[in-house]
C-alpha cells in the first residue's frame, strides 16, 4: 500500500468522526432547549423514534440477511439507547461540556484496556489531565448535581460497550447495522421515554425540532461513526473521541451560554492535543507496520 493510500485510509475515518461529533453536540444543545417543553425522557423518545425511522428509510434494513452471531447487534442497539437516555437525563442539570467529559470515561476505559505502547498512555494521560481541569473537582464540586453526574457516568459505560459491540456488529453487517441498532434502541427506550415524558406541552410544532434533533444527534453521526468504527481500531476510535468534551463545551457556549473558566480552556487544549497525538502516532505506526510487512 502506498503512503498516500495509507494517509487517505486513516484521515477519512478521522474526518467522519469529527463531523459526527460536531453534529451530535449541536443536536444535544438543540435538544436541551426542548427539555422545558416535553422533558428529557420525552426528547429521548422523540430522538430515538424519529432517528430510527430516518435510518430505516435510508438503509432499508429489512433487505439485510442477518447471519452469524446476532448478540453483538442486539447489545449494540441496547447500549446505543441506554447511552442516549442516560445522557439526556444528565444534561438536565449538568452543563453540556461537563456531562460529556464525565461520559468520556467510557471511551477512555476502552483506550486504556486496549493500549500496549508507552506512547499510547501518554495521550491517555494528557486526556485525563484535560478532564481533571475540565471537571469542578475542587470547591465547586457542590455545584455539580450528583444524580446528573452519575447519569453521565452511566452513559459513559454504555458508550464504551457501544464502541465494542458496534465494531463487532458493523464488521458482520456493514453500515446498515446502525439502522437495526437504532430500531432496537427505539423499541426499548421510546416507550420508557414516552411514559416519563411531559405531554402537557406536546404539539405538532415540536415535530420539526424533533426531526432536526433526530438527524443531528442520531441519523447522521451514528452512520458516520459506524463507517469509522469498521476502519479504525477500537483504541484509536476511543482516544479520538476525547475531542468530544471540547466540542460539547464550545456547543454549550454558542447555543446555551455555558461559559468556561481559563482552566477549563486549558483542559480543552490538553484533550485536543491528546486526540491529535493519537491520530498522528497511529498513522505512523500503520505506515511502519505496512512497510515491514
Amino acid at each position: 500500500m502506498t503512503l498516500s493510500a495509507l494517509r487517505s485510509s486513516t484521515l477519512l475515518p478521522v474526518l467522519l468522526i469529527v463531523i459526527a461529533m460536531l453534529s451530535i453536540q449541536s443536536g444535544a444543545a438543540l435538544a436541551k432547549n426542548l427539555f422545558p417543553l416535553i422533558g428529557a425522557p420525552g426528547v429521548t423518545a422523540l430522538r430515538l423514534g424519529l432517528g430510527a425511522l430516518i435510518l430505516c428509510i435510508v438503509f432499508k434494513p429489512w433487505r439485510m440477511r442477518i447471519q452469524g452471531n446476532r448478540l453483538p447487534l442486539l447489545l449494540y442497539g441496547l447500549t446505543l439507547g441506554g447511552m442516549n437516555f442516560l445522557f439526556y437525563l444528565s444534561i438536565r442539570t449538568v452543563p453540556l461540556g461537563v456531562a460529556v467529559a464525565l461520559e468520556f470515561t467510557g471511551p477512555l476505559a476502552v483506550a486504556i484496556f486496549s493500549s500496549r505502547r508507552a506512547l499510547d498512555f501518554l495521550w491517555i494521560l494528557l486526556a485525563l489531565t484535560g478532564m481533571w481541569f475540565l471537571l469542578p473537582l475542587d470547591n465547586d464540586i457542590a455545584n455539580v448535581d450528583m444524580q446528573g453526574a452519575l447519569c453521565a457516568i452511566g452513559a459513559g459505560a454504555c458508550w464504551a460497550l457501544y464502541i465494542v459491540f458496534g465494531k463487532s456488529a458493523g464488521a458482520n453487517h456493514g453500515p446498515a447495522t446502525v439502522a437495526i441498532g437504532s430500531l432496537v434502541a427505539a423499541v426499548v427506550f421510546c416507550p420508557l421515554g414516552a411514559y416519563f415524558a411531559d405531554t402537557s406541552s406536546l404539539s405538532p410544532a415540536i415535530l420539526p425540532l424533533g426531526i432536526a434533533i433526530a438527524i443531528l444527534s442520531t441519523a447522521l453521526p451514528y452512520s458516520l461513526e459506524m463507517v469509522a468504527l469498521t476502519r479504525l481500531p477500537a483504541k484509536t476510535f476511543s482516544t479520538l473521541m476525547s475531542m468530544e468534551p471540547a466540542i460539547a463545551a464550545l456547543s454549550g457556549i454558542l447555543f446555551l451560554s455555558e461559559h468556561l473558566l481559563l482552566t477549563q480552556w486549558l483542559a480543552l487544549f490538553c484533550i485536543i492535543a491528546a486526540s491529535l497525538g493519537a491520530t498522528l502516532t497511529v498513522k505512523r505506526a500503520r505506515i511502519i507496520n505496512s512497510a515491514q510487512g
